[in-house]
């Protein structure tokens, strides 16, 4: 007799501020929806971090660059990660790497979220050439000084940052 086991979709968190998402972030979730069936973008609050969005307009933004895709779920969280994994029975946690730095934070991010939640994988993937420099702070950075960084977010993320700072 052969049984054959109906395989679970596999699904993953990525975890981010997000203030605001960039072209680096949507080409992490386009990769990642090669290895998993649904990439949840969890909209995270930070103590750390004084967002120039409301993490609402950081979700609407978001939804914004996956129109129709229900493979992209996008959610806000404010907690422990693990904590957010376990009560959606999700198992894995992608982060995107650019620089070595970011990995000694990554690996021990991901050892704590191991120790609290074993189940719980993390995927690093690399960010890819064209935007391993990117990140929301810069792109804040450059936008506040009528910089052009058309070519590093979406452009509806531009229009919005445009109308935040100029």
């Amino acid at each position: 007799m052969n049984k054959t086991a109906s395989k679970s979709p596999s699904r993953a968190i990525y975890p981010g501020t997000f203030d605001p998402i960039t072209n680096g972030h949507v080409d992490l979730i386009e990769r990642s929806l090669s290895v998993f069936d649904e990439v949840t973008v969890l909209v995270a609050h930070s103590r750390k971090k004084t967002p120039l969005f409301e993490a609402s307009d950081r979700k609407a933004l978001i939804e914004t660059c996956f129109p129709g895709n229900p493979r992209v779920k996008v959610a806000l969280y404010e907690g422990l990660l693990v904590d957010y994994a376990r009560k959606h029975d999700i198992t894995a946690v992608v982060r995107g790497l650019r620089a070595v730095s970011d990995f000694e934070y990554e690996f021990q991010m991901a050892t704590m979220n191991r120790r609290m939640y074993p189940e719980l994988q993390t995927f690093f993937l690399m960010a890819s050439e064209k935007y391993f420099f990117v990140n929301s702070t810069l792109i804040k950075e450059v936008m506040s000084h009528h910089g052009d960084v058309t070519e590093l977010v979406p452009q509806h993320v531009a229009a919005k940052l445009q109308e935040k700072l100029w």
